[in-house]
């Protein structure tokens, strides 16, 4: 398997609308052989489904409602989640969970909405992966909750602890390391050498969070190797030991066709 795999990039995003073509040339060049797209609401199914179109054998949808979109209305946000569910196979559902860092004003309905997403995972035998901003060690113990063997899935856009995440592992989910594992604020540098590699995958979260030297600009897939980097400078092994497993992780994982 020599190539990386984004696991996280909203590259329907309007901010590639002008290059997306270019962006995917980029993406070859850096051998990212595919990219998995989390669903946020109604808004962003038509483009993402338009892009996994257009690149079937790089880019993959998933359906879920992201938390920031729970808002009054988010029992029909969810209907039209469990509509599409039930029309086709995804990657997995997400990207779900929870946020306390915009609004904490939906928080009983946040967890409502992912319980009810929880349940649609194991229903169609998905993994899940999961938003959790400033709100780890709650999503945690609801996952803690919900775990009966039948779930999988990714923590995406890791920040926690070692601690944090040995509780995540033992859970069998995997923690999604993006550019903030970069930062030199970024704190996830003992957790990165504590942790075994095959607990891990990389992702972007295009167009955010882009990792140094490209912090403060706009993210895409093609930025991945630079993760990998970090990770394997941490941990002292080639790069290619990170390249290969978290690729063969996240195949496992997302299992696409």
């Amino acid at each position: 398997m020599n190539f990386y795999v984004d696991t996280h990039a909203h590259i329907y995003h309007e901010d590639f609308i002008k290059d997306y073509d270019d962006m995917l040339h980029r993406c070859e060049e850096q051998r990212i052989g595919k990219i998995f797209m989390p669903n946020v609401d109604h808004t962003s199914i038509d483009r993402m489904m338009e892009l996994e179109s257009r690149s079937p054998q790089t880019c993959y949808a998933m359906m879920g409602l992201h938390p920031c979109s729970v808002k009054k209305d988010f029992e029909r946000e969810l209907y039209t989640v469990e509509t599409w569910l039930g029309k086709r196979k995804f990657a997995a559902v997400g990207e779900i969970g929870t946020d306390l860092y915009w609004d904490k004003t939906f928080w009983e309905q946040q967890v409502e909405a992912f319980n009810v997403q929880v349940a649609w995972a194991k229903k169609y035998v998905l993994p899940i992966v999961i938003h959790c901003r400033e709100s780890l060690d709650e999503t945690i113990a609801l996952v803690e909750k919900v775990q009966d063997g039948r779930l999988t899935g990714i923590f995406h856009c890791y920040g926690g602890t070692t601690a944090q995440a040995e509780r995540i592992t033992k859970l069998g989910f995997l923690l999604g390391i993006g550019g903030v594992a970069t930062f030199k604020n970024g704190g996830l540098d003992a957790m990165l050498e504590a942790v075994s590699l095959e607990h891990m995958v990389l992702e972007t979260d295009s167009p955010y969070l882009a990792p140094v030297p490209h912090r403060g600009k706009r993210n895409e897939p093609s930025y991945i190797p630079l993760v990998a980097r970090k990770i394997a400078d941490v941990k002292r092994m080639p790069v290619e030991e990170v390249e290969t497993m978290t690729t063969k992780n996240a195949l496992a994982l997302f299992n696409p066709a």
